[in-house]
């Protein structure tokens, strides 16, 4: 909560990374969060099947809320 998510370009990564620090910040456990998160994608992108949704979303959470990173990301092609 409270974290500065601006650099993510795409709104549904943004949403994504966002929803999993709030839900573990306020005590979730991990599978929890992550099963939450692709939930989260899949309504972004209903288009998506869930083992393309599971990837980005580990992805994702491994890039920005695990390693900390800044930089750009793999995944889809909405902004």
């Amino acid at each position: 909560m409270g974290h500065d998510f601006s650099h993510i370009a795409r709104n549904c990564e943004r949403a994504v990374v966002t929803a999993y620090r709030d839900l573990r910040t306020l005590g979730n456990p991990d599978l929890a969060a992550f099963r939450a998160c692709i939930t989260l994608y899949r309504i972004h992108h209903p288009e998506a099947s869930v083992n393309e949704a599971r990837r980005l979303v580990a992805e994702w959470i491994d890039h920005h809320a695990v390693r900390v990173s800044t930089a750009p990301t793999p995944g889809c092609d909405c902004r």
